[in-house]
């Protein structure tokens, strides 16, 4: 692994960038996706748009969970629509990942200066509650990013959106979740595409590089994949873009990318302080997770003897969960992967508990990649030449 220094210095141009505001998802029925994340997740309803809001062809429903803010948009007319068109495609998935910045204006002009292709200009957009100044550009693959200023909004979500209090009445009965934030966003490029993506983020937004792997590193038996991080100068917003390498079997990475037709959002990691509870409410709730063979435990403990770190968590609590554990001297992260959230095996989430440790598991990629290639193999996609069968 190799772990970079940050910037000394902020970039003068452009405002700051203040985190993630929110994830905007394109998807065939959003009142119904937005329902499974409220039940299985632990979101609650927080805003919503469509005919009786006066939006006559896309309706949006909006979820939270503490800082964690999902979109979901679908269109309401049988016409031809930008929406309808990448779903017949893609699929349902994140089409937008959202900053919430300081200078909307000044950051997209300076993007597009930089070279990043204009979406949408900056735009102004009232209501009573206040205004919010809104710009889009686009990244790798179809993926956007909005740059989303809202210092002067005191709204659920943005203008034109109507508030929504209501529980629904089965998840209030349901156990907490407890999930805090976005801790990071990983998009997966097809091969030797990583590296143009990297570049698009240091030159077009200034961000860094904080954390890289190689092939070397990071392989099993079957396949391999190549990862760098790119991070915004305060690192609150972090940006995994990783490939496939190389190997004798096709890696996860090929399998999303030929899934969802080119570059996306592969994953969402979610951050809590308590993974344990997170993933046990999870899993209460009917959420499914990959599965962790034994010996991996076996392993680890293996591993933690000889180290001066103390996991303050019980081992055989994380073993029963099926929680992977990564750690260096000074620190360790817990984290747990979900199944993919639709039946094409593209998008899933991360749970992440972070004890003085900033790495992305690189300890336990083996382990993950192992689990995915399960379930590449139960779905007939480990192979590198997939076969149809339509029967």
């Amino acid at each position: 692994m190799t772990s970079y220094e940050r910037p000394v210095e902020r970039p003068a141009t452009g405002g700051r960038l203040f985190g993630y505001d929110h994830m905007h998802f394109w998807v065939a029925n959003a009142k119904q996706a937005a329902a499974w994340y409220v039940l299985r997740m632990g979101f609650d309803y927080v805003a919503y748009a469509g005919l009786e809001t006066g939006s006559r062809d896309v309706a949006t429903h909006v979820i939270r969970q503490n800082d964690i803010v999902f979109a979901f948009s679908s269109p309401l007319n049988p016409v031809e629509t930008d929406i309808g068109r990448r779903l017949l495609f893609k699929g349902d998935a994140i089409k937008d990942v959202a900053y919430t910045v300081e200078d909307c204006k000044a950051l997209f002009e300076k993007a597009v200066s930089r070279g990043a292709v204009p979406i949408r200009e900056p735009t102004e957009l009232k209501d009573e509650n206040g205004s919010v100044i809104i710009a889009t550009v686009q990244t790798y693959g179809d993926t956007v990013h909005s740059f989303v200023q809202r210092s002067q909004y005191t709204g659920p979500f943005l203008p034109g959106f109507r508030s929504i209090t209501a529980k629904d009445p089965i998840a209030a009965i349901l156990p907490d979740p407890g999930l805090r934030f976005i801790d990071h966003i990983v998009g997966n490029q097809g091969d030797l595409e990583m590296e143009a993506a990297a570049q698009w983020y240091e030159k077009v937004l200034d961000f860094h590089r904080f954390w890289s792997v190689d092939d070397s590193q990071i392989h099993t038996e079957y396949s391999a994949l190549r990862s760098v991080v790119m991070a915004d100068f305060d690192e609150k917003i972090k940006m995994p873009i990783n490939e496939p390498a190389a190997g004798k079997k096709k890696s996860q990475i090929q399998e999303y990318v030929e899934y969802h037709g080119g570059a996306g959002v592969q994953h969402v990691a979610l951050n809590t302080p308590d993974v344990i509870t997170a993933v046990a409410n999870m899993r209460a709730r009917g959420c499914e997770f990959l599965r962790v063979p034994h010996e991996y435990y076996v392993d680890v403990r293996k591993r933690l003897a000889k180290s001066p770190l103390q996991v303050k968590e019980s081992l055989d609590r994380i073993e029963e969960l099926g929680i992977l554990i990564d750690f260096d001297d000074n620190g360790y992260l817990l984290q747990l992967f979900t199944k993919p959230a639709q039946d094409r095996p593209t998008l899933f989430y991360e749970v992440i508990q972070r004890n003085n440790h900033e790495g992305f598991g690189a300890g336990n990629f083996k382990a993950l990649f192992e689990a995915i290639e399960r379930e590449q193999a139960e779905r007939g996609n480990l192979e590198n030449d997939r076969k149809d069968n339509t029967a």
